[in-house]
């Protein structure tokens, strides 16, 4: 089924949609390459923050579930979900920790879709290194192959400093040295890899090393959190991708003094809030983003 009768399938629902296409470059040899793939989508969730509980999102408890009915309710199964980051509210009561990952993990199997994969933010990990998210969900760094496409997963939360650190940047240099120079590479991180706002905490220490190192790659795209609202930015060839949060949706970097969440509208309830899908064609020389928002069920 193709991305616009997804999109014609939500906006019947009452879900809506918006697309953007990011433009990445494709060399002669990839495009050569992607003609024998096949075609395939993914959707990308970010922020849920479960366990938070304030004004700016009186329906705190039920965004989430709404977002994954509305994911259910896709015409197409997506080839995988994941979520990038920030899964649960940030606690320094590790049993509470520990219990909030629990209820997320709960409903996220409610998800109909064979794979679901997981990144870690700060709220997640800072405050123990990743020790409970690991328990829960597995590795805080990983990579995986999905028709001719490599996926890379950075963890740039579990230092409390917001770096990547040494280690994981030998691993992603091992990891693309392994990769031709042509090939779709797809990074999913948290928090930005470039200087988006460091001011806001939204950057990562060392994310530079991290964008130089892909930038040996002729296509590579990142998708990301942690800002809470959708951004697109190119760093050279590299396209960078944040995601809305299922929250509350943040201000614009620096148009307010502090970082802080909007607020709540009665008048239009889950506004800022939604997810997107991500649709890979083997001969186009973009990815189609799709933006859903979340809306109240009628």
């Amino acid at each position: 089924m193709s991305t616009i009768d997804r999109r014609q399938f939500l906006q019947l629902a009452g879900i809506g949609g918006a697309v953007f296409a990011s433009g990445l470059g494709r060399t002669a040899s990839a495009m050569q390459a992607m003609a024998g793939s096949e075609d395939f989508f993914f959707v990308q969730l970010s922020d849920t923050h479960w366990g938070f509980e304030g004004a700016p999102n009186p329906d705190a408890r039920g965004t989430l579930p709404k977002a994954i009915d509305a994911v259910n309710a896709l015409a197409a199964r997506p080839d995988f979900i994941i979520f990038t980051g920030d899964l649960t509210h940030t606690t320094d009561d590790p049993r509470e920790r520990r219990k909030r990952m629990a209820e997320f993990k709960e409903l996220a199997a409610k998800l109909d879709v064979k794979t679901v994969r997981f990144i870690p933010g700060e709220h997640d990990a800072s405050l123990d290194n990743g020790k409970a998210f690991k328990e829960f969900f597995g590795p805080t760094q990983y990579s995986f192959d999905h028709k001719g496409v490599h996926f890379i997963v950075l963890d740039n939360v579990s230092d409390p400093g917001a770096q990547l650190g040494e280690a994981q940047l030998g691993w992603l240099a091992d990891e693309l040295k392994a990769q031709p120079a042509d090939a779709r590479i797809v990074v999913f991180a948290h928090r930005p890899l470039f200087d988006l706002y460091p001011q806001w905490d939204w950057a990562t220490r060392d994310g530079a090393r991290a964008i130089e190192l892909l930038s040996t790659h002729a296509n590579v795209t990142v998708f990301y959190g942690h800002i809470h609202q959708e951004h697109h930015q190119m760093t050279g060839h590299i396209a960078h991708h944040s995601a809305k949060s299922l929250i509350f949706p943040l201000p614009v970097a620096g148009s307010q003094p502090k970082r802080a969440p909007l607020p709540w509208d009665a008048a239009e309830p889950y506004r800022g809030l939604g997810f997107r899908e991500v649709t890979a064609k083997p001969a186009a020389p973009a990815y189609a983003l799709a933006e859903f928002p979340v809306v109240a069920k009628g």
